[in-house]
């Protein structure tokens, strides 16, 4: 009797155990849930700002355990993703905002006013199609360019003193516009080559970014274009 007993009193306690690890991990969850949606509000405002939005805007909290990070009033990672975004009316496919070192007042996340959320470095992603980077060049004046992507290489078409040109051309970022050079017009006088290049060196204007973002890098991915832009020492006001 008295061997049993201790074993009983073990597996109780053992089960006690288990099921307050559980309750705590579902309020952990509950309360992440809560914040995120929170967050994905404040950032949806502030992305407003300029003149951002999207059709729908969600936030993941990142690192281990939220309730911990919440009662230090930091966090090590929040992902902010944004799907069909417009800036200034131009629509993109999607844009994805991995920040670090980020520090909520609990307010924030109950609706209180007062000090916003801090963020030191932010890394953001906009993808958009070879339309939309159409569009930004005729909103910046070169109405003649026509972009489009073959075989994972983006191909510009381009009018220049009555003659239409073809070209593979090569996007980066040069004082945060989008530059296009050209790897090369076979057969095509050297006049109308250099006003090609001309032409395609005014770069496109890329729309101001979120949170002050600077435009990095340019790529061709897939079928879209991918932008890399980088921010840092933000702040996301309290709605």
């Amino acid at each position: 009797m008295s061997s049993t007993r201790p074993r009983r009193g073990l597996r109780a306690l053992v089960i006690v155990v288990v099921l307050l690890a559980c309750l705590g991990f579902a309020a952990d969850r509950v309360a992440e849930s809560l914040a995120e949606d929170r967050l994905a509000v404040v950032a949806q405002d502030e992305a407003a700002r300029y003149d951002v939005r999207a059709s729908s805007t969600s936030v993941e909290v990142g690192g281990f355990g939220f309730l911990p990070q919440l009662a230090r009033g930091e966090f090590s990672r929040i992902t902010l993703t944004m799907q069909q975004p417009t800036f200034s009316s131009i629509p993109a496919q999607d844009l994805t905002v991995v920040m670090s070192g980020i520090q909520v007042p609990r307010e924030v996340l109950t609706g209180g006013t007062g000090a916003g959320v801090k963020v030191t470095s932010a890394d953001l992603k906009l993808r958009m199609s070879p339309d939309a980077l159409n569009r930004l060049a005729r909103a910046g004046g070169l109405d003649g360019l026509t972009l489009r992507i073959v075989n994972s290489k983006l191909q510009a078409r381009v009018a220049v003193q009555g003659v239409t040109a073809s070209a593979t051309v090569r996007p980066q970022v040069q004082n945060g516009r989008i530059s296009l050079v050209v790897d090369g017009l076979p057969g095509v006088p050297s006049a109308i080559r250099d006003a090609v290049n001309s032409v395609l060196a005014r770069g496109i204007v890329v729309p101001d970014l979120p949170f002050g973002a600077s435009v990095k890098q340019v790529a061709v991915d897939g079928q879209s274009i991918l932008l890399t832009a980088t921010a840092a020492n933000f702040e996301l006001p309290a709605a």
